[in-house]
């Protein structure tokens, strides 16, 4: 199951995959490489919903997102006949790397076996990238999908603070760097009223914010910083009405504020006073566009079908 809440855009993914930059590295007939894409598992008609390569060295499947995400779970349909066996030993890579074909980017799983029409999910752990790569290592293979669903977030990138602290920079509030304190907090110098904002490209309703503190010296660091949310830059973004204030987060610990669907584009912390450093390990969010409950889920799925069947007829 897919087990992490944060902005789970299955939706948008999905529309964007509609026009995405879809390739494969050779086709076989009429087994084009955007049939992995259509919603179609291919349980019915194999041949007319499944993408299949060439015998080839290497062969590979690529999917363009359109954008920079993190992938939370990949779920791998296999043909439903008696060349299964064909998807063995592919390994899915994701990554924002082009060379090799895409091919030499971050591994998330090798794929052992999947049974004859059966579906597996593999768990990427929230791994960057702009592409999701299938791609199997060797001579005489052939790469065939029936199916591939990405599950993932917009790796919203676009954090900002107000100054730095050596390499602390404010996108390390967001890449999940629990267990590598300088490796993965964002920092500001001592100043006056530091803020770390983060710009979600389009407007949320936010329900929650989580915060972790630094584990290490200086946890009383965090104490009187504001949580604020909204569509104003003013201030950069100080201004914006606040979801909470946080009295205090132990060392190395992890404390969740709710919001109750504060809408905004920007999500703000802020620490006022002078002589003050804001250190963030970790900033994640939950909002109402979440798709982890399996009903919504499945809703998204319908009326993207639905767009389909109506696309398909006009």
């Amino acid at each position: 199951s897919v087990s992490d809440p944060v902005f789970f855009l299955f939706l948008r993914l999905l529309v964007a995959f509609l026009g995405a930059a879809v390739i494969q590295s050779s086709t076989f007939a009429g087994w084009f490489a955007e049939k992995a894409i259509d919603s179609n598992r291919g349980f019915q008609q194999l041949n007319t919903t499944c993408t299949s390569t060439l015998n080839e060295s290497n062969p590979w499947w690529r999917l363009d997102l359109l954008d920079v995400y993190r992938v939370s779970e990949v779920v791998i349909t296999s043909r439903n006949d008696s060349y299964a066996e064909q998807i063995n030993g592919a390994e899915i890579r994701i990554g924002n790397s082009l060379e090799n074909n895409g091919s030499n980017n971050p591994i998330c799983a090798v794929i052992s076996t999947i049974p004859a029409g059966e579906s597996y999910n593999f768990t990427c752990n929230g791994m960057v990238g702009h592409y999701v790569i299938i791609h199997i290592p060797g001579d005489w293979k052939i790469l065939s999908l029936c199916e591939v669903e990405v599950y993932g977030y917009l790796a919203v990138g676009a954090a900002i603070q107000s100054s730095t602290s050596e390499d602390w920079i404010a996108e390390k509030a967001i890449d999940r760097g629990l267990q590598q304190l300088y490796a993965g907090c964002s920092s500001t110098l001592s100043e006056t009223n530091p803020w770390w904002r983060l710009d979600l490209h389009h407007i949320y309703r936010v329900n929650r914010v989580v915060v972790t503190n630094r584990n290490d010296c200086c946890a009383e660091r965090i104490n009187g910083a504001e949580i604020r949310i909204g569509n104003s830059l003013e201030n950069n973004g100080s201004n914006n009405p606040i979801c909470a204030v946080i009295p205090a987060i132990p060392a190395g610990e992890s404390y969740s504020y709710s919001c109750g669907g504060m809408e905004g584009r920007y999500v703000n912390l802020i620490i006022p006073g002078d002589m003050k450093t804001l250190t963030l390990c970790e900033v994640k969010f939950k909002s109402s566009n979440d798709l982890t409950d399996s009903a919504m889920r499945e809703n998204v799925l319908k009326q993207v079908r639905e767009r389909n069947d109506f696309d398909s007829h006009y």
